[in-house]
């Protein structure tokens, strides 16, 4: 048997990996690029390892070394923390700020079909790789991997609807 998936309209946004204190302080890893969408007041949902799934309110949360700290509504204890370590961190997608024309969120390139501007298919997006000067798309095709540049030169068009992203390669990729 399956465990339940989160809803197709939530994206998830962190993880909870520790305890601290002892009043219900909950160490978290955001994977958000700030903490803004852990807003004060706003659900949260909470997807266990096991497939359990509960909505939960924020208090409140603030950076804390590499990670933050999150206090949710109705946990207010070190027990009830350690239960929950493990638990993956969802809000609604239509929490994600709008974005410019041309601009897109990572969870929607992975999985990406990707062909030349020849109409020749070279895989899936399997992962996006962050360097300093621009993105790379790691494109997965069987046991061939092609690492595509995030530049305007080489990603010719993107098609959210169709699921595709055309390129032109330059010579040597």
């Amino acid at each position: 048997m399956s465990s339940p998936r989160p809803p197709a309209d939530h994206v998830l946004i962190g993880k909870i990996v520790g305890v601290h204190g002892i009043k219900g302080n909950i160490k978290i890893v955001s994977f958000a690029e700030s903490l803004a969408l852990f807003e004060e007041g706003s659900a949260i949902l909470l997807c266990s390892p096991d497939g359990l799934q509960q909505e939960r309110t924020i208090n409140w949360v603030k950076p804390h070394g590499r990670g933050a700290l999150l206090s949710l509504e109705g946990v207010t204890s070190r027990d009830l923390v350690t239960e929950l370590i493990g638990c993956e961190l969802y809000v609604g997608r239509d929490r994600l700020p709008e974005l410019e024309p041309g601009v897109y969120y990572w969870l929607d390139l992975i999985g990406l079909a990707v062909v030349t501007a020849e109409g020749n298919y070279l895989g899936k997006i399997e992962s996006i790789i962050q360097t300093g000067s621009n993105d790379v798309y790691v494109v997965r095709h069987h046991e061939q991997e092609t690492l595509v540049p995030a530049l305007n030169n080489v990603v010719v068009a993107i098609d959210l609807d169709k699921k595709e992203m055309r390129v032109d390669l330059p010579e040597g990729l």
